[in-house]
């Protein structure tokens, strides 16, 4: 079947559907207009839908009390028991409702240990309308809710518990805002269960009349044109409550009364210190790092552990992660809303609904002057009524940076802060967090994969892989002097070749050989590297039929190689050259004055021996 005709079958298939589903309704429309408007002044028709409708309310009030917080742990809680819950949450959606009323007889019938205590009040009665209606319709809510709370961000709870919301508060304000649309959702179809309830009811309260036990004693004893009253009743009802249920109240930009700005008083910087251990399935950390400075950068590649690290250090992964200090005070027992930590997740974790003056002040400690103040600073002075969804990316940035610091942390936490923004924005944002750093005295841990953004912002950095540290040090030590092949591809340091040392110094990379500062004994394979910026295209070759082995070249520390331009590569502010060594590997330059223009010329090479970096193998 060709892709064109595949939606007009599916527009087939829907309108099938939706022709099965109608035709009943619109029937029995036509066969109202045009009757008699029979069984309105039938005895016990309005009492019967005022017991359906109480019943239902309430079997809903009851579900937001207890079914709510169920869905909740379900959703946030994995393993056995959490499964088992679930399948007899689901029980009654199985089970047919006649069955339901038996075992629900079996539990709080007259003769039952609960019958007896209630004094046989749980049947026949409101209270048994109530729990037949609950038991058979709690589980669509439930199972709805479950799966609207699976769906909310974690980092939206993350950056609550940070803020200083507890596990209640976070529930309260952070996700049941958030998974609102499924909660509605699950609450019209619940109360339109419980409506709707016959076959448990009979069995355990058949007085008093519910609107379809009504309109089944109804239909059993008299004309069938009585019973249009109390359908058009029914229909009605659970037309108002599919509206209401799928009406989303227009939210208003109210102007919000905005503190006037207050600069934070200076704070002393705060060094993190951390020794972790911990395991996500089959993966597994081990990292440790001393205090020694407050700007430390996590650089690696996706999947090393670096957001993980960051999770523990702000106390989100528990005790039992490992040891943490912030300025030399054990932070290990404290829970992650006590830590004062200002919290920057990979997904920024803005608020939904909320507006930007709203998300600069929902920390437990925030101060309203102090976010003033920072919003002032990142320039979102202008947009504090607005939403999220109404802010670019860069802007959205700004407002999550300025909420983690409107409670005054002690850390600032950044996962990645600036990995999805536009490179003008990118580097416009890091220039502003840098001189934040220096003016505001603000402490930084920065998990990054760039490792320019890393040298930006860290005075210290620690390189991981695979959960494992690599390395770590002064950015300066570690950009210069990595301490193996790996370290240097990760922090995006070019022209790793293999080689031999040849005893003297030199390593011999094909047919040529390379001066070096590493003594190594002759014959040991080794990597070595060259930065980009150290190899120097000095000028083209006098003579390139029989170039010298190692020709004097213009002054200038290091040696000059005679080589071949193979790609040229025109960045825009600076020019990327690949060249050929005589005889030995590729290598990268990158100049913003470039002496050879075109693919094929022949030339020379500079390498500055102490730019060589040698590893062993």
């Amino acid at each position: 079947m060709s892709s064109s005709r595949s939606p007009h079958l599916l527009r087939w298939l829907g309108a099938l559907l939706v022709l099965y589903l109608a035709y009943p309704v619109g029937a029995f429309v036509v066969r109202v207009v045009g009757g008699h408007n029979e069984g309105w002044k039938v005895p016990g028709l309005w009492s019967a839908l005022r017991v359906s409708v109480e019943g239902a309310t309430i079997s809903a009030l009851i579900g937001v009390l207890l079914g709510l917080p169920l869905a909740y742990l379900l959703a946030r809680h994995r393993g056995w028991l959490s499964s088992l819950v679930g399948v007899i949450v689901q029980l009654p959606l199985a089970v047919p409702p006649l069955i339901s009323g038996i075992l629900l007889i079996y539990i709080v019938g007259p003769y039952t240990f609960l019958g007896r205590l209630s004094g046989q009040r749980l049947t026949e009665t409101m209270y048994g309308v109530v729990i037949s209606q609950t038991f058979v319709s709690l589980p669509f809510l439930v199972v709805i809710a479950r799966s609207a709370f699976r769906s909310v961000d974690p980092a939206l709870d993350d950056v609550a518990a940070t803020l200083g919301h507890g596990p209640l508060g976070r529930f309260a304000r952070v996700d049941v805002p958030a998974a609102s649309d499924g909660i509605r959702a699950g609450l019209v179809l619940m109360w339109l269960r419980a409506f709707g309830e016959y076959g448990t009811t009979v069995v355990l309260a058949y007085h008093p009349y519910s609107l379809p036990v009504y309109v089944d004693n109804l239909f059993s004893s008299a004309p069938l044109s009585q019973a249009e009253a109390p359908t058009v009743l029914a229909f009605g009802v659970a037309v108002l409550a599919i509206a209401v249920g799928s009406t989303r109240w227009t939210r208003r930009l109210r102007r919000h009364q905005v503190a006037e700005p207050l600069a934070p008083t200076a704070t002393v910087p705060t060094a993190v210190g951390f020794d972790i251990a911990t395991a996500a399935g089959a993966f597994t950390l081990k990292v440790s790092h001393p205090a020694s400075v407050h700007h430390l950068a996590i650089v690696g590649p996706s999947g090393s552990g670096k957001s993980m690290t960051l999770r523990a250090l702000a106390g989100l992964l528990g005790p039992g992660a490992g040891t943490v200090s912030y300025g030399g005070v054990d932070v290990t027992p404290i829970v992650p809303e006590r830590r004062r930590v200002g919290y920057v997740p990979q997904g920024l974790g803005l608020l939904p609904g909320q507006t930007v003056w709203q998300q600069a002040t929902f920390g437990v400690h925030a101060d309203p002057a102090r976010a003033a103040w920072w919003l002032q600073t990142l320039h979102l002075e202008g947009l504090t009524d607005r939403y999220p969804d109404e802010l670019s990316g860069g802007q959205r940035q700004r407002v999550s940076l300025a909420r983690a610091l409107a409670s005054g942390p002690d850390v600032v936490l950044l996962d990645e802060p600036f990995s999805a923004l536009d490179a003008p924005v990118r580097d416009e944002l890091r220039r502003e967090l840098r001189r934040l750093q220096r003016e505001a005295g603000l402490s930084t841990v920065l998990v990054t994969h760039d490792p320019e953004e890393a040298a930006l912002l860290a005075d210290e950095v620690m390189i991981l892989s695979d959960g494992r540290m690599l390395q770590s040090g002064r950015v300066t030590d570690v950009y210069r002097r990595p301490a193996s092949p790996e370290v240097a591809r990760l922090l995006g340091i070019g022209n790793i070749c293999e080689g031999v040392a040849s005893g003297d110094g030199s390593v011999l990379a094909g047919s040529v050989s390379v001066a070096t500062r590493a003594e190594l004994p002759a014959g040991t394979r080794v990597f070595w590297s060259v930065p980009l910026e150290r190899v120097t295209v000095v000028q083209p070759a006098a003579d390139t039929a029989t170039p010298p082995a190692r020709p004097p070249g213009p002054a200038g520390p290091g040696t000059v190689y005679p080589a071949v331009v193979t790609d040229i590569v025109d960045l825009g502010t600076t020019v990327e050259l690949t060249v050929s060594l005589d005889g030995g590997p590729e290598l990268r330059s990158r100049t913003s004055d470039p002496v050879v223009t075109a693919e094929g010329e022949t030339c020379l090479v500079r390498i500055d021996p102490d730019a060589v970096v040698v590893w062993t193998t």
